[in-house]
């Protein structure tokens, strides 16, 4: 009887992964770093690539993760030659230290995959792209493909452990934001919910397939003051909505920077994105009272109106 229940899973889950979406195969996923490898080469021997150099053997004849990464997080050659110019150890740490590392994670990306392909069949697995950038994100995706900055990722002191488990949880999350569709007008109605939603329920995602938690450290300072958050994040919530400035442009707002697309420069005491950590509570606040969790999961990804997810969900309640 348990051969038979065992051969019974197994047929599931395979049955699972051959109904699942056209895109990456979780069994042969692999991290393509082509142009990384680029990028290493112009600074070789502790050469800092001037534009010209980085446009000629970087840019040109780039590879889809940097032609992704181009239009809003390196800009071009004149701005990349500048950022590198002005960290240059950054740059070379990562060379070092965590490009050679890269081949060790597959097996954690095809777990991270099967993962997905399990929870969420119908949705298509991304090609993953590393890459070198101008110091500006970790990592950003399209329907298509995800895209991770190593010198982000990989910043001096950075042990392999934590390369590790940033990678992972950078595999997890920004698949979810292949997933994500453009924002409907309830979303752009409501900017602050909206955006924190889109990233919460990458990190809640990225916490169900990893079983680890995102940023330990904003966790803990977080989970310390969640009532209070809580009240801080509905007070900027409410007065965006009620001004026009800030639903028009939401990234001009400091209400709006107080939570979202403040790495590395977040209000003073607080952790770098704490909307993300929000917008992950509302996330499992939402499955938790959903009777089918499922269903629930797939309106997470669809997040079709954030408001009647946050009511749902009874969180802060």
């Amino acid at each position: 009887m348990k051969f038979r229940h065992i051969a019974l899973v197994g047929a599931t889950l395979l049955s699972g992964l051959a109904a699942a979406a056209p895109g990456v195969d979780p069994l042969s996923a692999d991290i393509d770093a082509r142009d990384a490898l680029r990028f290493a080469r112009l600074m070789q021997n502790g050469a800092v690539p001037t534009a010209e150099v980085l446009q000629r053997g970087y840019l040109d004849g780039a590879g889809p993760g940097v032609k992704i990464f181009t239009p809003n997080r390196i800009g071009d050659a004149q701005r990349l030659a500048r950022v590198v110019a002005a960290k240059p150890e950054n740059y070379r740490y990562a060379i070092r230290e965590c490009l050679p590392q890269l081949p060790a994670l597959r097996s954690d990306l095809q777990a991270i995959y099967l993962a997905y392909a399990g929870l969420v069949p119908e949705r298509p697995l991304p090609a993953i792209h590393v890459v070198f950038g101008a110091s500006s994100s970790g990592g950003t995706a399209n329907a298509e493909a995800q895209v991770i900055g190593l010198e982000i990722t990989c910043l001096p002191g950075t042990t392999r452990q934590q390369f590790r488990t940033t990678m992972r949880s950078f595999f997890a999350h920004e698949t979810v934001h292949t997933w994500q569709a453009d924002r409907s007008p309830q979303e752009l109605a409501d900017p602050l919910l909206s955006e924190t939603l889109r990233e919460g329920v990458a990190d809640y995602l990225a916490s169900l397939v990893t079983g680890e938690i995102p940023d330990l450290e904003r966790d803990a300072w977080a989970r310390q003051r969640e009532a209070w958050l809580w009240q801080e994040f509905q007070r900027d919530r409410q007065a965006m909505l009620e001004d026009s400035a800030s639903l028009r442009k939401p990234m001009a707002s400091p209400r709006f920077r107080r939570w979202i697309a403040n790495y590395g420069s977040p209000p003073e005491g607080w952790p770098s994105e704490a909307g993300y950590w929000v917008g992950m509570r509302i996330a499992e606040a939402y499955v938790a009272h959903a009777r089918d969790k499922h269903a629930a999961i797939r309106e997470l990804i669809e997040r079709r109106d954030p408001g009647a997810i946050l009511k749902a969900s009874g969180y802060g309640l």
